[in-house]
This record gives C-alpha cells, sequence and structure tokens, in this order.
C-alpha cells in the first residue's frame, strides 16, 4: 500500500514538472542568425533605390564657371540669371515646381515622372538611380554646350521606410544608401525587443500599384538574404509581430508563471490527476 502511494505521489510530482517546464521554458527563436556557423554565403546583388513619382530630389550642378552653373540650381534666396541678367518667363514658371525643405530646395517628380529642369524643361527621370539621373543631366548639359565638364549631385530628400510593431523605437528612417537592409533598419530602430517574432518579420512594398509582402525569418541567414525584402525600397513598411506570449499577455486571462489564472490551471490539472489515480 505504502508503495502504491509512493508511486502515485511521484506520479503526480512528474506531471507537476512538466507542466512547469514547459510553462517556462526558453523561446528557441530569440536569437539571430541560428544557421551561421563558419559557411560562407553569397550575398545577392541590391536593387538600387530609383526615383518614382512624388520622391523629391536635390540636385546640384557645379562647374568651374559659377554663372553658368547657378543658371541650373534651385536657389529660393537669389533669382536665376539669364543671358541678360534678369528672370526669363522659364524660370518663373519652373519655380511652381520646386520646394524647400531645412533651407534645401529640391525637385518634386510629378505623377507621370517627370521634373521641370531649368533650361532643359521637362525630364523624364522615373525609374533612373541616383547616379544615372546625375549621367544624365550631365550628358544633357554638355550635349546642349551649356555647361562644360559639370559635375551633378543627385540626393534623395524624402525617401525612407516604416517600422512598426515590437522594436525599441518605431517610425520612419532615412534610407541614405542604395542597399539598405532589414537587418540595417531593425538595427537603426533599436533592435527588436523580447517580445517580437525574429522568425516572422513582414516586409510589405507598393509596387506599380499593388502591395507585394514577404515574410522574413532572421533566424535562418540563408534562407533571409535570399529574399526579395532583405534589400528595402524607399516606403517599404517592416512590421515585427509579437509573439505567442506577448498576445497573451494582451488579454484578460493572460497567462504567466505568476499570474492566478496560471496557478488555478495547475490545481485543476492536479484535481483531476489525484482524481484518476486514488479513484
Amino acid at each position: 500500500m505504502k508503495l502504491n502511494l509512493i508511486k502515485r505521489l511521484s506520479l503526480i510530482a512528474g506531471v507537476v514538472l512538466l507542466v512547469l517546464t514547459s510553462s517556462c521554458s526558453a523561446p528557441k527563436n530569440i536569437a539571430y542568425f541560428q544557421d551561421l556557423q563558419t559557411t560562407t554565403y553569397d550575398i545577392p546583388s541590391s536593387t538600387p533605390i530609383v526615383v518614382r513619382p512624388g520622391d523629391k530630389l536635390s540636385i546640384v550642378v557645379n562647374s568651374p564657371d559659377p554663372s553658368l552653373s547657378v543658371m541650373f540650381n534651385l536657389n529660393v534666396n537669389s533669382p536665376r540669371l539669364t543671358q541678360g541678367g534678369a528672370q526669363s518667363a522659364q524660370a518663373a514658371r519652373y519655380r511652381a515646381y520646386e520646394g524647400t525643405s531645412a533651407g534645401m530646395s529640391y525637385y518634386t517628380v510629378t505623377p507621370d515622372g517627370k521634373i521641370d529642369f531649368p533650361v532643359l524643361g521637362y525630364l523624364n527621370v522615373k525609374g533612373m538611380t541616383r547616379s544615372e539621373l546625375a549621367g544624365f543631366i550631365k550628358g544633357e548639359l554638355m550635349g546642349r554646350n551649356l555647361v562644360k565638364n559639370p559635375q551633378v549631385t543627385v540626393e534623395f530628400i524624402n525617401v525612407g521606410v516604416n517600422v512598426l510593431g515590437e522594436v525599441r523605437i518605431p517610425g520612419r528612417y532615412d534610407i541614405n544608401t542604395d542597399d539598405l537592409t532589414v537587418i540595417d533598419v531593425l538595427a537603426l530602430a533599436g533592435d527588436i525587443n523580447i517580445r517580437g517574432r525574429r522568425d516572422n518579420v513582414l516586409v510589405m512594398r507598393k509596387t506599380d500599384g499593388k502591395i507585394d509582402s514577404y515574410r522574413l525569418d532572421l533566424t535562418n541567414t540563408k534562407e533571409l538574404i535570399k529574399s526579395p525584402g532583405y534589400y528595402l525600397q524607399q516606403d517599404d513598411i517592416v512590421y515585427v509581430e509579437p509573439n505567442n506570449a506577448q498576445k497573451r499577455s494582451a488579454t484578460v486571462n493572460g497567462t504567466t508563471a505568476l499570474s492566478a489564472s496560471f496557478w488555478v490551471s495547475i490545481a485543476s490539472v492536479l484535481t483531476s490527476m489525484c482524481v484518476l489515480i486514488f479513484k
């Protein structure tokens, strides 16, 4: 009789231990790059940021003769020069298409992908990278004998991505490079917090009037770098969803090791086991 009681008590203890260890076990998907040992992976080439309608562009033309280059640079503080020294009708026309931000003048790309550039007129710039646009304008200026050997610099003003969900600092972050990765932007956002899922990060991208979505597993390096969502494009949305524990904690009956409902569940299991064992 005493031996049977010991067996029954041992069984109950085993059940309690099983419940506790299953509830308090450490999550497996916390560490990044879990498959990365000493293996070398080939990184795919990045997709450069290209001009899209609505983008704001800073375009600066420099040349050995400042009096020539000033004609092609937006400057809200001084009038543009013409051959006669006065503003031309064309200069007044394209002023409507310029803007300023933090003291910087910029062009806004029209819905059909064009900018109204001084003297050159409307230029179709949609789909061009920064270097392609700089080379295109330089070629136009030299080809029309307007400026000899100009230097053209193109920068994006408003290009960025949005980071939402379980990160330390959600918000919008500027893209200042042509090869910004999802890892880069998560680092800017202060990293995923302990409550976020690293194995199911969502990247949403608007392309030609539709939304493409990619699910990224940051614990699997090989699959991560192959995803089209690894390199980010302007206006991408990166969303880190909460893990199961965080989802449960958001409910009225959230279950944690210290919650009353957790211990009520344990007591219920033990009661049921005792009834079955001592019946």
